[in-house]
């Protein structure tokens, strides 16, 4: 594997960006919120046009050519098919095998695990639970491209393993990462970008993650308070922080529904503001991802926009955090 000698967490200046006005604070004392939602009553729009730039660090270096940051600029998302095989995608397989079935992880707050079993779905913190998935989050095949998209060197805010097994995985309501990140996590923008490698096989039959291309260009209010604590439900189901079916109708009229799909080791980049959602998985094939998501230094969580307190850290780690994640 070809690792970037450049730690993700050393800032360099490679600004593409114009400065914000508002500099985020931690009790959003100066943070507008461009973005509103968990709203008490309908918006009087299903949807409210984005704020922020989408592809903001062409001039960059990075793996990404014009044509592909042109694709990912209008569609929201960028499937680059092959990208690891051979030895390589099979030393990942092997680690997160070794990951999902270590027991010593099947308690923890961060080991996610189905709704009706004890079998593992999400385990967060990979980056930091692993060397070699750290590795690969600072390899510049992924992280370069984050690079180009956001406009600045990126930090990993969140990291897991996606795992769902034959006939037995769960599917996931339509939503948009950005809203939740940023009702509960605090997230101010959206500059922040997912890439998920494909560790398995995707085809129509084993759940693969179905996205709304354009759909990033609209924000799109969601109805209901937070729980206290609702990650330890949404990750399991998530039920609050879900578009409405006629703002989804909406968009889904306007913009259509794609399912990329693909043999392992292809990547996938999505914007936060992207809506996606995935089926059960009604094969005997499993289909897993190891998943990180790239931030901006200078959109760093600050206090939930709406939430009682932030999730924890497992789930939105910080520019500066390491090591080993909490219980």
């Amino acid at each position: 594997m070809t690792v970037s000698n450049t730690p993700l967490n050393h800032v360099t200046a490679h600004k593409q960006y114009s400065e914000m006005a508002d500099v985020p604070t931690a009790g959003n004392a100066r943070v507008v919120d461009a973005y509103p939602t968990r709203v008490a009553q309908a918006p009087a729009s299903l949807t409210q046009p984005r704020q922020d730039g989408v592809v903001k660090g062409r001039a960059l270096p990075g793996p990404l050519s014009e044509a592909q940051l042109d694709e990912f600029e209008r569609k929201g998302y960028l499937f680059i098919p092959n990208l690891i095989d051979g030895e390589e995608l099979e030393a990942l397989r092997k680690e997160m095998n070794a990951l999902l079935s270590n027991d010593a992880y099947h308690d923890k707050a961060f080991s996610i695990t189905e709704p009706e079993s004890h079998e593992i779905r999400s385990l967060f913190a990979v980056h930091r639970l692993s060397e070699r998935l750290g590795a690969l989050a600072s390899d510049e095949r992924v992280a370069g491209a984050a690079r180009q998209i956001i406009g600045d060197d990126p930090y990993v805010h969140q990291s897991r393993i996606n795992y769902k097994p034959g006939f037995a995985g769960k599917g996931f309501n339509w939503h948009s990462d950005f809203e939740t990140w940023h009702a509960e996590d605090g997230m101010p923008n959206m500059h922040a970008v997912s890439a998920s490698l494909i560790l398995t096989d995707n085809h129509e039959f084993n759940g693969p993650l179905m996205l709304i291309p354009g759909s990033h260009m609209e924000f799109v209010p969601c109805l209901g308070e937070t729980p206290e604590d609702n990650h330890k439900r949404s990750l399991k189901a998530q039920e609050v922080g879900v578009p409405s079916p006629e703002a989804l109708t909406h968009l889904v009229d306007k913009y259509g529904i794609d399912a990329p799909k693909g043999k392992a080791g292809g990547l996938l980049l999505f914007d936060c503001n992207t809506l996606h959602a995935s089926n059960a998985n009604l094969s005997p094939d499993p289909r897993s991802n190891v998943f990180f998501v790239f931030n901006r230094p200078d959109n760093r969580c600050v206090a939930p926009f709406a939430a009682p307190k932030q999730r924890p850290s497992f789930l939105a780690h910080g520019p500066e955090e390491s090591g080993y994640p909490e219980a």
